[in-house]
């Protein structure tokens, strides 16, 4: 708009307002400053969602870089350069105006179509809403262009377009500063520069996810926080980009998903159920390229680990739905964060089937995380031996000084072993002297290698082929007869075992109320129960393959869980958590002594048992490691 337009608009609306208050009707039409300053209420929430606009708007203008730059947690300064198709002065004042958008055209029939949206942004918001609260200045430049061309807004001022330098072959490049300097009260709304900034980098960190062919680099006053180059957009390319921005042990202990159903297509990765984490926060999910942040989506993540993780540990994911446009309206909010599905029921079945299939073929493999953290622990927990005598620059010993002879009454214990490195014995022979008897099977060909003993009565210790194996006998027991269990309920039922004397259990009035009151539940799932007086329980049956057992405390456990749970929800509902409470009772017990036999037998059904690799609380049931790792534990390597 002109200036010349302007001043008659505020000439008119000054002259309104002027009449007597008999005259003024009761409702009135909002200044075209306070309509902007409203929706930039919706749309620029924070520093952070001014980037997120700003780099979608480059994105969609075809950029292969952005790079950003903001001060004091973006407050005074957010500068956002992109290398797109830029654009030419006549465009610059339309590009700031309100509903002004290059990204939506009418069809041949003349209708605008907001089903039909193949771009970031579309609204045409975006521009006019910054610049009604802070001081934005545009400046792009084409190809075919011999300068560049700047445009200033000002509190919602709109400058006319005036040459500028070029800073390129094309692109934009935006300033925004002095944010929310029109609207003060917004600035007391913001938080503390650390948290902001922090803000900005999740959001940045999302939108390189979304678009793993654009190189983003993101820098502060003092220094650059995050840089990626642009990498391919296929498979190879995102889990690039994803490793990049969450980790290399993403990369190590991520599950590829890739699977589609009646036109909608699940890719991304998914982390193991070991390589968890204690919040929510590292699940990014993408809809059509679109970073989001939906209920139904989540709640499918959350469910498809239900079986897997405990209740307070969460996934690592970034999983990347697309379908038709039509399939889905993301005209729901103007922040764009929200979507809504046609169909939602067939999305979140989808990633929940995806999830579980990529989990299951899995297998009982455990994140490499695990074994890092047990060698950092080796490493940082025990202090350097020291070395006799001065190490020489080239790897050699100086003025050597012999050890004393140590005391005779141990001396017999020393002579004969020397510190060169025998020749070992093959592992046939070593099983074969081991175990006695006949020669057994090389065992430790298999995953989990051949048992060669037990620790404090809980850890077995099994040699692989290049390494070792630490496996908590309890953790995986449960989950051995957990997923036996769970077989037994999708076949013909839990067989169970009668106790020749029932086994009665106080547990006191309200707790045993609340354990009979689900006692037809209790029975599918093996277990008999019957009341036996005021506040006790009368066990009669017990699930067959749980053997021996703690009943009381498994009661007492139940009673527990299920008062934590709303009252509406069914036992069936929650059959994850009380079988994992009836696993965990009947499993082998830490403390308990196990033979050679036992123990390769548990290795051997471990390895056959899908997501044996952790427990029924997201625990992992082994270490393991490498031979590699622990000679660099005794600087052999």
């Amino acid at each position: 708009m002109s200036e010349l337009g302007k001043m008659g608009d505020r000439a008119t609306e000054k002259a309104y307002l002027s009449r007597p208050m008999s005259a003024i009707p009761s409702i009135r039409r909002l200044p075209t400053e306070t309509v902007n300053r409203i929706a930039a209420g919706e749309v620029v929430e924070r520093p952070a969602s001014v980037i997120k606009e700003l780099v979608e708007n480059a994105v969609d203008a075809g950029a292969r870089q952005v790079d950003i730059r903001y001060e004091d947690g973006g407050r005074t300064l957010i500068s956002i350069t992109d290398d797109g198709k830029g654009m030419t002065p006549e465009e610059l004042p339309i590009a700031i105006e309100r509903h002004a958008t290059s990204k939506l055209r009418p069809n041949d029939m003349g209708e605008w179509d907001l089903l039909n949206i193949d771009t970031m942004g579309f609204r045409g918001e975006a521009l006019p809403s910054i610049g009604s609260v802070a001081r934005l200045s545009i400046t792009s430049q084409t190809l075919d262009s011999d300068s560049a061309w700047q445009i200033n807004v000002e509190g919602g001022d709109v400058g006319t377009p005036k040459p500028a330098p070029r800073f390129g072959l094309s692109g934009t490049k935006v300033e925004v500063r002095d944010l929310f300097y029109a609207t003060p009260a917004r600035l007391k709304f913001l938080k503390s520069e650390r948290s902001e900034s922090m803000a900005i980098s999740d959001t940045v960190k999302r939108l390189a996810m979304a678009n793993p062919a654009v190189g983003f680099t993101l820098s502060s006053a003092t220094r650059t926080t995050f840089r990626v180059t642009p990498s391919t957009d296929d498979a190879e390319g995102r889990l690039t980009r994803l490793a990049a921005i969450l980790g290399n042990d993403f990369g190590d202990n991520a599950l590829a998903i890739d699977t589609d159903r009646e036109g909608i297509r699940l890719k991304g990765y998914a982390g193991l159920p070991t390589f968890s984490r204690g919040n929510s926060l590292h699940q990014y999910l993408f809809v059509n390229g679109r970073p989001v942040k939906d209920k139904l989506l989540h709640g499918a993540l959350k469910g498809a680990y239900q079986d897997y993780l405990a209740r307070n540990r969460y996934p690592v994911a970034a999983l990347f739905v697309e379908l038709p446009m039509t399939h889905v309206d993301v005209n729901v909010h103007p922040a764009k964060t929200e979507v809504r599905f046609r169909d939602p029921n067939m999305v979140r079945g989808l990633i929940v089937s995806a999830l579980r299939h990529a989990l299951a073929g899995a297998g009982h493999r455990a994140s490499t995380t695990v074994s890092d953290y047990a060698l950092g622990k080796i490493q940082a927990g025990g202090a350097a031996l020291p070395l006799q005598g001065n190490y020489g620059s080239r790897g050699g010993y100086g003025n050597y000084r012999p050890e004393p002879r140590p005391d005779p009454q141990i001396q017999g214990l020393v002579d004969g072993f020397s510190a060169k490195v025998e020749e070992m014995q093959s592992p046939y022979e070593y099983s074969a002297q081991g175990m006695g008897g006949a020669p057994q099977p090389d065992l430790t060909q298999n995953p989990l290698g051949a048992a060669r003993a037990q620790v404090h009565e809980t850890y077995i210790v099994a040699q692989t082929e290049d390494g070792i194996v630490i496996v908590d006998q309890h953790a995986a027991h449960e989950r051995l007869v957990y997923e036996r269990m769970k077989q037994a309920m999708s076949g013909q039922g839990v067989e169970r075992q009668t106790l020749l004397i029932p086994d009665i259990v106080d547990l006191g009035e309200a707790d045993a109320q609340r354990v009979l009151a689900r006692a037809a539940e209790l029975a599918e799932m093996g277990l008999m129960i019957e009341p036996f007086g005021v506040g006790a329980v009368a066990v009669r049956e017990t699930p067959a393959i749980l053997g021996e057992m703690n009943i009381q405390g498994m009661l007492q456990d139940l009673a527990d869980d299920l008062s934590a749970y709303d009252e509406a929800l069914s036992l069936k509902e929650k059959f994850e958590d009380v079988c994992g409470t009836m696993a965990c009772h009947g499993s082998v017990r830490a403390g308990r002594r196990l033979n050679a036999t036992e123990m390769n037998a548990l290795l051997r059904q471990m390895e056959d048992t899908p997501h044996s690799g952790q427990c029924n609380h997201g625990r992992p049931t082994y270490v393991e490691l490498k031979l590699a790792d622990i000679e660099r534990l005794f600087g052999r390597r």
